[in-house]
């Protein structure tokens, strides 16, 4: 996510921290490279120019705060500027209402509608304890209907049953009967696909509209399409109004402007993000966090937030009370790999973190794998209480017993025990750096730079 944007502005904002004093030739050549780095990100030009011309114009007019340098006062400008450029504060989705809800799911064909129909459904369902109803109005695309009622099945939500031949306008009328007398606390209605030119299916969905009356108006977008997904979102927010955006596939999108640009361009909160092909792996889209995560500085609340949802609380303890005391075993691995999953990945994981950009090079090296961790499991659990204890008991027959147990090979226990010692480490080493220590440097000091 943003990867390419991340990796161009980190570089020119850290061309400024060595520096005492600031000319103005100074700002004008970082917003330069600020211009350029946003330009290929694929940003609108417009967003550009109004972005680049009023942090200037901050940037001279700003009064250096006696503890920081004028540096770190352009990189606070930088992003406070990214934050408001992405929406500010964080927009809540609209519950607020006599149930049933109603919430309608718009896009083009192939945007990942549908798919994020279900991934909302689910953290309603979870997040809120909300009664939801899922209904397709797609009579268009071969098995679209049976898509969405597989996907109600696999989030354990309510589906209003399909009806061969019935219109979307008297499917629509369905939903919201069933929603009110079957008691449902959301009713989402999942659009067909349409182009924004079609105005046939651009007056069919005006009509769904006026009909379902819904309290949201969501627009599905996928971000891949870059500036197309900007034009795209304009366009629907001015034939239909839409109140929100959700972002398809924001993992894949290493340049970033469509992000950046929508939120300006149509004056909507993007409010969720779709990052990765599990029905969990949808974010609330947090601006500021998003701005701290493009400038290399982490997005901390975020990663304690999926923590907390997926990770038991006395085990945390547990696990917290090993690593002030620097010792980790086997055991202690296993419990990480269990939770990196729940967590969405090792590299999901990691780009939350502070000072990730910097040794991005040399995780790259470590070739991680993601799919390695079923393996690596398997191998825990093939070694005895004692061994996954006492980890150093490990010698060449042990390890060729667990590697016929586990299914693997002798070179992947090896590389598990390399991996185990390298926690080991880190983990004396943060014992020795402190909480406070850790804070204030991210990984810097847990690799070789």
């Amino acid at each position: 996510m943003f990867d390419s944007l991340s990796t161009k502005l980190t570089g020119v904002l850290g061309k400024l921290r060595g520096r005492g004093v600031l000319s103005e030739a100074d700002i004008d050549s970082a917003l330069r490279e600020v211009r350029i780095a946003l330009l290929e990100a694929d940003v609108a030009l417009p967003v550009v120019k109004n972005f680049t011309a009023s942090l200037k114009e901050k940037a001279l007019g700003a009064k250096v705060v006696k503890s920081i340098s004028p540096a770190q006062m352009v990189i606070k400008l930088v992003q406070d500027h990214l934050t408001e450029l992405l929406g500010s504060e964080y927009s809540e989705l609209n519950l607020n209402a006599v149930p049933p809800v109603v919430i309608l799911m718009v896009g083009l064909q192939g945007s990942g509608k549908t798919t994020s129909t279900g991934k909302l459904a689910l953290r309603l369902k979870n997040r809120f304890n909300k009664k939801i109803l899922l209904a397709s109005l797609d009579v268009y695309r071969p098995a679209a209907q049976k898509q969405l009622e597989i996907l109600a099945g696999q989030v354990q939500v309510g589906w209003l049953p399909i009806v061969e031949g019935e219109k979307p306008l008297d499917i629509t009328k369905r939903a919201l009967t069933t929603g009110r007398l079957e008691g449902y606390d959301v009713v989402l209605l999942d659009t067909a696909g349409r182009l924004h030119i079609d105005d046939e299916l651009m007056r069919e969905l005006e009509n769904i509209k006026k009909l379902a009356n819904p309290l949201e108006t969501l627009l599905v977008a996928d971000s891949l399409t870059g500036q197309d997904a900007v034009n795209i979102a304009q366009s629907f927010h001015e034939k239909i109004g839409v109140t929100g955006i959700i972002l398809t596939r924001l993992d894949g999108d290493g340049r970033g402007g469509a992000a950046l640009s929508m939120r300006s361009v149509t004056g909507q909160p993007i409010k969720f993000a779709g990052v990765g092909e599990k029905l969990s792996d949808f974010e609330e889209f947090h601006p500021a966090r998003i701005a701290s995560r493009i400038l290399d500085m982490g997005d901390v609340v975020s990663l304690v937030e999926k923590a907390v949802e997926n990770i038991d609380k006395a085990e945390a303890e547990k696990m917290a009370a090993k690593f002030e005391q620097g010792s980790f075993d086997f055991d202690d691995l296993l419990s990480q790999l269990r939770n990196m999953k729940k967590m969405g990945g090792l590299g999901n994981m990691m780009n939350m973190l502070p000072g990730i950009g910097k040794i991005k090079e040399k995780m790259a090296d470590a070739n991680i794998d993601e799919n390695v961790l079923a393996r690596q499991e398997a191998i825990i659990l093939s070694m005895t209480k004692k061994e996954r204890k006492h980890p150093k008991l490990l010698n060449g027959s042990r390890k060729q017993r667990i590697a016929k147990g586990s299914g693997t090979t002798v070179q992947e226990i090896n590389k598990l025990f390399k991996s185990w010692q390298q926690m080991e480490a880190m983990m004396k080493q943060m014992k020795k750096l402190g909480k406070k220590g850790f804070m204030r440097d991210g990984l810097k000091n847990f690799l070789p730079m």
